[in-house]
Order: structure tokens, then C-alpha cells, then sequence
């Protein structure tokens, strides 16, 4: 057996123990959401300075050339900016059990703070209210919680960096066109590269396209399909259905600052023991306002109640 198929199967395994404890359906998603935009971008030795010439259009190389162009300023916008900002969450989502969420967040440097404003267009309660800002309350008295909750999402994100290194090989690109301003590249999977893992598998089996801003080379717009099934143990373990898909959407708002303004996903399957696996989401923000760099969980909680 090869080392790649010996690492295959020792993550089929520990999917297996994910999905007995319930947990399948987060780990796949996350391979998907937070492992697709980057990892599609990837490309090794990329070097590009993300303010110079910002403002000026950059003759447009291969493929390959933007997306190392583009994962480059991604990367370095990811590593060295620490701008925080205020804004309105409209949300549908598994998280919201299938009610539409209309929630104030204000980013601070160990999570994000959520004030729930209004379900299904309308006002809350003031029982909810007051509940709601009991909650709040309860994370000014004691962030612990709060904070050790936002290391755990911390620490996924370094393990979707990590995944980065060993996807870098995993897509082809057809040729950038241009496409209402921004320059349109598809993207399908490289049948020369081998999977490692079951993340890498389910991402691998992706096609799709990414819009690029030409003139600061970052990325606005990616979306991601299934074309067929992707079976995990021979479809024993997991199955995700083709027609699973993601798309996220990113406007500019200043100099560096690029947001996620969409995301839509609608992941659907199977796990061990035919358990069902569903994630739709559909999120749209919106009101960006700066706040201070150093702001704390107590000031973002006053911000959110503002």
C-alpha cells in the first residue's frame, strides 16, 4: 500500500469517528467553506506587493500568474491586516434553525460579537430582547467563553492554512477573460494530483469560477460545484451529492480592506449509518463602519446594542 493510500485511509478512519459522534457533517463543510477559497488560489513562490500601483490596471499574465497574483494579496492581507469593522448580518442558516436572522456584529481580535436584531422581519420581543442582551451581559462579565470559543475557530483557520500547502497542485485554470470589469477564470480538478485526505477529496472533486479585480488583484467572487457524487469508504462513510455548492462574494471597501459582502452554501448527503447531512446557508452584509483596532469584547457588546 503507498503512503498516500496508507494517509487515506487512516482519514477515512477518523471520519468514521466524526461521524459517529455527530460531527461529519462540520468537518465537510468546513473542508468546503473554509479550505476552497484559498486553497483554489494557491500557487508556490507567489510574491506580489498588494498596494503598489493599486489603482493602476495590471497587464493580466496566464492563469497561473493572476491566481499566484491574487493569493499572494490574499495572504498578505490575511497575515497583516487587523482592521475591524461593524455591520449587519441578514442570515438563513442551519444556525438560525431556517429563520431569517437580521444580527449587528462587531469584529474585535478574538471573535466577533452578534446582537440579534429582528427574526423574519420583525422586531424581537421584549422578552427576547432582554434576553438577548442578558446573553451580551453575561460574555462582559465573564469573556472566558467567548474567547475560548474564538481560539477554536482560530485554530480551524490554521488548519485550512496548513491545508494550503498540499492543494497547491490539485486545479487547472482555463484562460482569464474578461467579465463585467473583473477578470473570469474557471477552474476544474487536476487529474494528475492524488488526495491525501478526505478534506482534499471532497474539495478536489470541485469546478467552478472565481472573478478577479484586475486593477488590485484580490479576489471578488468564487463559487464551487459537485459535478458527481463524492463517496468516502465506497460511499460507506459518506456520501456528499453532486449539485453540493458554495459561492462567496467580496466587495472592496477601502485600502486594503476587502469583505465578505454573500455567501451561499447548500452542502447535501449522506453519513455512516445513512445519517443525513445538510448546510445551507445564505448570509448577506452589509453598513461596514470601522471601529477601533483594539477594540475590546465589552466596547464591541456596547457597539452591537447601539
Amino acid at each position: 500500500m503507498t503512503r498516500s493510500n496508507t494517509s487515506l485511509k487512516r482519514a477515512e478512519s477518523r471520519v468514521a469517528e466524526s461521524c459517529a459522534a455527530g460531527s461529519c457533517a462540520a468537518k465537510i463543510v468546513w473542508a468546503i467553506a473554509a479550505s476552497v477559497l484559498c486553497a483554489l488560489l494557491v500557487w508556490p513562490d507567489a510574491r506580489v506587493n498588494a498596494s503598489a500601483e493599486a489603482d493602476a490596471p495590471q497587464r493580466p499574465g496566464s492563469a497561473s500568474q493572476i491566481v499566484a497574483a491574487v493569493v499572494s494579496n490574499e495572504l498578505v492581507d490575511t497575515q497583516n491586516n487587523r482592521d475591524h469593522y461593524a455591520y449587519f448580518s441578514v442570515e438563513r442558516s442551519d444556525r438560525t434553525g431556517g429563520h431569517l436572522w437580521m444580527e449587528k456584529v462587531v469584529e474585535t481580535s478574538v471573535g466577533k460579537v452578534r446582537m440579534l436584531r429582528e427574526e423574519d422581519g420583525q422586531p424581537l420581543s421584549a422578552e427576547r430582547m432582554a434576553q438577548e442582551r442578558g446573553r451580551l451581559a453575561a460574555i462582559v462579565a465573564d469573556p472566558s467563553a467567548f474567547v475560548k470559543r474564538a481560539q477554536t475557530i482560530k485554530d480551524d483557520e490554521a488548519h485550512a492554512r496548513q491545508m494550503l500547502t498540499l492543494v497547491s497542485r490539485a486545479f487547472l485554470f482555463g484562460d482569464a477573460r474578461e467579465e463585467g470589469g473583473f477578470l473570469c477564470i474557471d477552474f476544474r480538478p487536476n487529474p494528475e494530483y492524488e488526495t491525501r485526505s478526505i478534506e482534499e477529496r471532497v474539495l478536489h472533486a470541485m469546478t467552478g469560477t472565481m472573478l478577479i479585480d484586475p486593477q488590485r488583484m484580490r479576489l471578488h467572487h468564487i463559487e464551487a460545484r459537485l459535478p458527481t457524487d463524492v463517496n468516502i469508504g465506497f460511499g460507506l462513510l459518506a456520501t456528499i451529492r453532486a449539485g453540493s455548492n458554495f459561492s462567496t462574494t467580496r466587495d472592496r471597501l477601502g485600502e486594503p480592506d476587502f469583505k465578505t459582502t454573500q455567501l451561499d452554501t447548500d452542502i447535501n448527503g449522506r453519513a455512516i449509518f445513512f445519517k443525513s447531512i445538510a448546510k445551507k446557508q445564505h448570509s448577506e452584509h452589509s453598513n461596514f463602519v470601522r471601529v477601533p483596532d483594539d477594540v475590546t469584547v465589552a466596547q464591541a457588546v456596547a457597539i452591537a446594542e447601539d
